[in-house]
């Protein structure tokens, strides 16, 4: 017998992560193989109770239950409405959130939870569905259950096998794991998790490029016609390294300050002849203003520019977005790579 297989035994750390990250690995093995159907029955419970506006309610008790509050929390910013229902409160009022076409997602690693199972008769006549996540198929939440997703576990990672640790760290994986997968198969994207998640790093990082542009006044632009010192006057006025060249509020085409130095190096003074039309680049890199912000940073590191022009549908031009502000915003470190 090993150190792990004996509980008398004391453990370091990495012995008792080791014991939960074998409790993982044996449930996608089950997830695999055994437990594939099932998994996919209590997915297929969640899309259908989303199709008919119900919502997931997840409860839970003890460790459990704050397992379950993650999970509720991970379905509902992830795009599935769910909420957490402590199984005390429910007996004493709160059951009266359950709805028809809700589905309920029961946590107890016994399956014999005292609080949940004084719930059942109502779970079971209200709800569309109860599914549970438990350690012993025999029990009675999972005898009474509609799908049970076996979160078992050889031990737990506790010297004295008693304080829920693998088998919590089972459930949390298992929750996640459904909340993705309904995600995916709902065709859930960026755009629907920034539109979730407004504030805070993760929201500056999924915010959109409408946030952040310089418009109205603020937009570099010249017609084709404009001379080149009232060009750069436009670009120095507008300290944004670029001008857009427009007509009728479209947009033709581009001067940055890399190809006024450009122009320069090639035509020398005759290049401060030229008008706008005549040096601008037709093709200058676009964006829409619903775009994340993020994508627009792919877009300036991977072409090694410093500004890209936000347009509509008709190419009007709505205002242009610049690397430093969505550096600013996305706190990162600029890069030294990036020309104009």
């Amino acid at each position: 017998m090993n150190e792990i297989d004996n509980p008398t035994i004391k453990l370091d750390a990495a012995q008792l992560v080791r014991i939960e990250a074998a409790a993982l690995e044996a449930l996608a093995t089950r997830l695999e193989g055994p437990m594939a159907a099932d998994f996919d029955r209590a997915l297929g419970l969640v899309i259908k109770c989303g199709e008919k506006r119900g919502r997931v309610v997840v409860t839970g008790m003890g460790k459990s239950g704050i397992i379950a509050q993650k999970i509720a929390a991970t379905l509902s910013s992830t795009g599935t409405p769910a909420l957490f229902l402590h199984p005390g409160e429910a007996v004493h009022g709160d059951i009266g959130g359950l709805a028809a076409g809700d589905v309920v997602i029961a946590l107890s690693a016994s399956g014999e939870t005292e609080e949940i199972l004084r719930l059942l008769v109502t779970l079971k006549r209200v709800g569309d569905a109860l599914v549970s996540f438990c350690c012993n198929p025999k029990s009675t939440l999972a005898q009474a259950s509609d799908v049970v997703l076996d979160c078992s576990v050889s031990r737990e990672a506790c010297d004295l096998g008693l304080a829920p640790t693998a088998s919590t760290t089972a459930m949390l994986a298992l929750g996640d794991a459904l909340a993705i997968a309904v995600s995916q198969r709902k065709g859930f994207r960026a755009e629907d998790f920034a539109d979730l998640h407004p504030g805070g790093r993760l929201g500056r990082k999924l915010s959109r490029v409408s946030d952040l542009m310089h418009s109205g006044d603020g937009i570099p632009q010249v017609a084709p016609a404009t001379p080149m010192h009232d060009v750069i006057y436009e670009m120095s006025k507008k300290r944004l390294g670029v001008t857009t060249v427009t007509e009728g509020g479209k947009l033709l085409g581009l001067i940055s300050d890399g190809d006024l130095r450009r122009l320069l190096e090639r035509d020398g003074a005759a290049a401060l002849e030229k008008t706008a039309g005549e040096a601008m680049n037709p093709s200058p890199r676009t964006i829409s203003a619903g775009e994340l912000v993020i994508r627009a940073l792919d877009a300036m590191e991977s072409a090694k520019i410093t500004s890209l022009v936000v347009i509509d549908e008709q190419a009007n031009v709505l205002g242009v977005v610049h690397l430093h502000d969505v550096l600013r915003a996305l706190e990162v470190v600029p890069t030294p790579l990036v020309q104009p």
